[in-house]
C-alpha cells in the first residue's frame, strides 16, 4: 500500500511541477539561480527521531507499520551524543558539494531547532537537549557551502492538521476553518523561525501535494521568504511557486524542460538510516548517475542518513569521499559548466564550458580502443585527458570534400590514462560548438 501512496504523491507532485512552470518566470530569477546552476552537487541529510529505530521517516506510522505513539516514543532515544557538525561539514566539503540541505522538520512534526510553537523538538523533547541545526549551518557556511533547509509543509502530528493516516483524517477544512487557520499560523510561524534564525540560501519544501496553493497560501509564503532574502531559492514543491524542479530517485530519460532541476537520490534505498538496507550504491554508480545529471543540465542532491547518535554510516562516508576524489580531479568538466550536446552525437554524458569552446566527454568504465563523436562541425585544436594532462590524437573518418556533412571523429584513449571510475576528455574547439543535425546525403 505504501507504494500506492508514494505513487499518488509522485503523480500529484508531477502536477505541482507542471504548475511551477506556469507560475515562475525564469527570466526574473535567472540571476539568483546562477550559483545553483554552477553548483552541480548538493548533499541531502535526513536526520530525525526515525533514526533511533531505523524506520521510515514519518511514513512508517502514516502507513501503519508502527503506531504513532510508538513512533513518537523514539524521541527518548535521540541522543546526538556523537554528533560532530564540523566533521559533517568537512565530509560535505570533501565530496565537492557546493550546498547542503538538512531536514529541519519532517512530516512527523519534530523540529531539529528550538521551536517556540510546541515541545516537539530535539531541544525540548529528546536527550540531545539542543538545537542541532545552528552548529551545522555555521560549520558549512564557514567552508563556503550554501545552506539549505528541508521543511515539511504538512504536519501529521499536529492536531490542527486535517490529515493523519492514509485512510483517515481529523476534519475537513470547510467544516472547521478556524482549526485550519490555527494550523496555518503554526506552520508559517515555524517557517518564520527557520527563516530568521538560519536565513537559508535554499528552501526544500515537501508535502505540498495534500493541499492546494490557495490552502497553503503559497503566494504569501513565497513572498515572505523572498521578502526576507530576495536571493533565497525555493524548490518546486510549493504547489507551483518554486524556482526549480526536483525529480526524486528516478532519473529522467529525457532532459527535463524546466530551466533548473535537481535529481534527489539516496545512497541505498532509503532516506534515513535503516540498518537492514544494505543495498548501497557503489562510487562508480553514483559518479555515473551524477555525470548523467550534469550532462542533462541538472544537479544531483545526494542523500545521507546519519544514525541517532550523529555518526554517519561508513558506506556513505566512503561514497562521498570517492565522489569527492573524482570531482576534484575533474572539476573543470563539472562545476560551472553547461549541459552537454544532444544524445546521438556521443554515446555518453557530456558537458560544455560556459563559452561552449570546450566539449567534455565522460567515458564510463574502461574504454577499449577508440571513442567516436558524430556531427561535430568544428575544428579540434587540442584533446586532453582531464586531471591527467595527457594529449590525445584524433582522426576524421568519412569527411567528403564537397559535402557539408562533417566526418566522424575517432579518438584513441590509452588504458594507462584512464580513471578508475570515469575518464573525462576535453576537446578544445576553434569556436563555440556547432553541430550538424541533418540526415546526411547530397543535401546535407
Amino acid at each position: 500500500m505504501k507504494k500506492l501512496v508514494v505513487a499518488l504523491a509522485a503523480a500529484m507532485h508531477f502536477v505541482s511541477c507542471a504548475q511551477a512552470q506556469q507560475q515562475t518566470r525564469p527570466e526574473e530569477i535567472s540571476e539568483k539561480m546562477q550559483w545553483f546552476a554552477d553548483a552541480k552537487l548538493g548533499i541531502f541529510i535526513h536526520w530525525g527521531i526515525y533514526s533511533v529505530n531505523g524506520i521510515d521517516e514519518s511514513w512508517s506510522f502514516h502507513n501503519k507499520k508502527i503506531s504513532h505513539a510508538d513512533y513518537m516514543a523514539q524521541m527518548k532515544g535521540f541522543t546526538a551524543d556523537k554528533y560532530d557538525p564540523q566533521a559533517w561539514a568537512d565530509l560535505i566539503a570533501e565530496s565537492g558539494a557546493k550546498y547542503a540541505v538538512i531536514t529541519t522538520k519532517h512530516h512527523d512534526g519534530v523540529a531539529l531547532w528550538d521551536t517556540k510553537f510546541n515541545k516537539l523538538s530535539t531541544a525540548k523533547g529528546t536527550p540531545a537537549k539542543r538545537d542541532v541545526l545552528t552548529p551545522f549551518f555555521q560549520a558549512i557556511r564557514q567552508r563556503g557551502i550554501k545552506a539549505g533547509a528541508y521543511f515539511s509543509l504538512l504536519d501529521w502530528t499536529s492536531n490542527d492538521y486535517p490529515g493523519f493516516l492514509k485512510d483517515s483524517s481529523r476534519y475537513k477544512i470547510k467544516d472547521d476553518p478556524k482549526r485550519w487557520e490555527r494550523f496555518k499560523k503554526f506552520y508559517q510561524g515555524q517557517l518564520s523561525e527557520v527563516m530568521t534564525q538560519f536565513n537559508p540560501d535554499l528552501w526544500w519544501f515537501d508535502g505540498d501535494w495534500e493541499r492546494s496553493a490557495e490552502e497553503w497560501e503559497a503566494v504569501k509564503v513565497r513572498n515572505m521568504l523572498t521578502g526576507h532574502n530576495p536571493k533565497t531559492i525555493i524548490n518546486g514543491r510549493l504547489m507551483g511557486y518554486g524556482d526549480y524542479d526536483t525529480p526524486e530517485q528516478n532519473f529522467p530519460v529525457q532532459r527535463p524542460s524546466f530551466h533548473w532541476w535537481e535529481l534527489c537520490m539516496t545512497i541505498n534505498n532509503n532516506w534515513g538510516w535503516q540498518p537492514q538496507d544494505t543495498n548501497w550504491k557503489t562510487p562508480y554508480e553514483v559518479i555515473t548517475i551524477f555525470a548523467d545529471a550534469i550532462s542533462n543540465g541538472g544537479n544531483m542532491l545526494l542523500d545521507i542518513g546519519p544514525k541517532a547518535d550523529g555518526t554517519i554510516p561508513p558506506e556513505q562516508v566512503n561514497v562521498l569521499r570517492e565522489l569527492g576524489k573524482w570531482n576534484k580531479k575533474h572539476a573543470a568538466a563539472i562545476f560551472g559548466t553547461l549541459g552537454g550536446i544532444p544524445q546521438g552525437h556521443f554515446y555518453g554524458p557530456t558537458t560544455l564550458s560556459k563559452d561552449s569552446t570546450s566539449l567534455y566527454l565522460f567515458l564510463p568504465g574502461k574504454v577499449s580502443g577508440q571513442i567516436m563523436v558524430k556531427g561535430l562541425d568544428n575544428q579540434i585544436k587540442d584533446i586532453t585527458v582531464v586531471g591527467n594532462g595527457t594529449k590525445l590524437q584524433h582522426k576524421i573518418v568519412g569527411k567528403i570534400s564537397w559535402s557539408p556533412v562533417p566526418g566522424l571523429v575517432y579518438i584513441t584513449v590509452p588504458e594507462n590514462v584512464q580513471d578508475e571510475y570515469m575518464t573525462v576528455i576535453e576537446l578544445k574547439l576553434d569556436k563555440p560548438v556547432k553541430l550538424y543535425r541533418g540526415k546526411g546525403g547530397l543535401q546535407g
